[in-house]
């Protein structure tokens, strides 16, 4: 069996402020260990359970968070960017499931540090009107893959949004939301443990795991923070404007729509 894993920070366990998922303070030297610990619980996991494969996709920000030389050595580490396939890079190797670690509930929830991709350019995002945040965007770009989700953690308002999307998959609370900015967590040890216990069951005892797809073609609504970011990403030709802060765009696969929101992504720097 082989099993990738991708690696977000929102999501594990102790961490609350936008200053411990960014780069260039002592609070994300510490968040950064917490979250190389998480993923290196689900590698064990899936080692210990018998995967002859497990590629761990570092999925925050720039992409190199994770501490290489803290990482299992049986896995492989994928990190950098851009890649077409930014956080689910690592399905062209057809591994056998995904799992979903450190995830965070979509913009505009009262989950922790909850957003879409790029908290400072996009508001609101929905293939062929369904709202999706990271975990249904990139689980339906697995899914075109034929790679099914199996494993996802996170906090509780993330888990209740994401679950009927993926109604045979395990979850894992790692905390619960009292705001953006605070809530109750396990510690960081229990998470391991529980992730653990978890992604080993899953492969010792594989459920049935179901892609998740979204039939092509895809249209994309895309609400941003302010309607300047609408002007901008208005100048690609590909882009209608709806209203003052909501365009749209056609795209034939999953893979096409995400591309072309990261590189909206990568365009609003312009902006900051």
């Amino acid at each position: 069996m082989k099993i990738l894993i991708s690696t977000d920070i929102e999501g594990v366990a102790g961490i609350f402020h936008p200053e411990q998922v960014r780069p260039g303070n002592g609070e994300y030297e510490r968040a950064r260990i917490w979250m190389t610990n998480e993923a290196n619980a689900a590698v064990k996991a899936a080692f210990d359970g018998g995967a002859k494969e497990v590629v761990v996709n570092d999925s925050h920000g720039s992409f190199r968070n994770l501490i290489a030389d803290k990482m299992d050595p049986r896995a492989l580490l994928l990190q950098g960017k851009p890649r077409y396939l930014s956080m689910v890079s690592g399905v062209e190797r057809a591994p056998d499931a995904l799992f979903l670690i450190g995830y965070h509930a979509k913009s505009k929830s009262r989950g922790i540090l909850a957003h879409t991709i790029n908290s400072f350019a996009f508001s609101r995002i929905w293939l062929n009107n369904m709202e999706l945040g990271e975990a249904g965007l990139y689980g339906a770009l697995a899914g075109e893959f034929n790679v099914p989700v199996a494993l996802i953690t996170g906090d509780d308002v993330f888990i209740e949004e994401t679950r009927p999307l993926f109604p045979n998959v395990t979850f894992v609370e790692t905390k619960q939301a009292e705001g953006q900015n605070s809530g109750l967590s396990i510690t960081p040890q229990q998470s391991c443990e529980a992730i653990y216990d978890a992604a080993r069951m899953l492969i010792e005892n594989p459920g049935v795991w179901h892609p998740f797809n979204i039939t092509a073609p895809i249209i994309c609504r895309l609400q941003t923070q302010t309607p300047a970011l609408a002007d901008l990403f208005g100048q690609l030709p590909i882009a209608e404007r709806l209203e003052g802060d909501l365009i749209s765009f056609e795209a034939d696969s999953v893979q096409s729509a995400i591309r072309i929101l990261n590189c909206f992504s990568a365009m609003s720097t312009m902006l900051r």
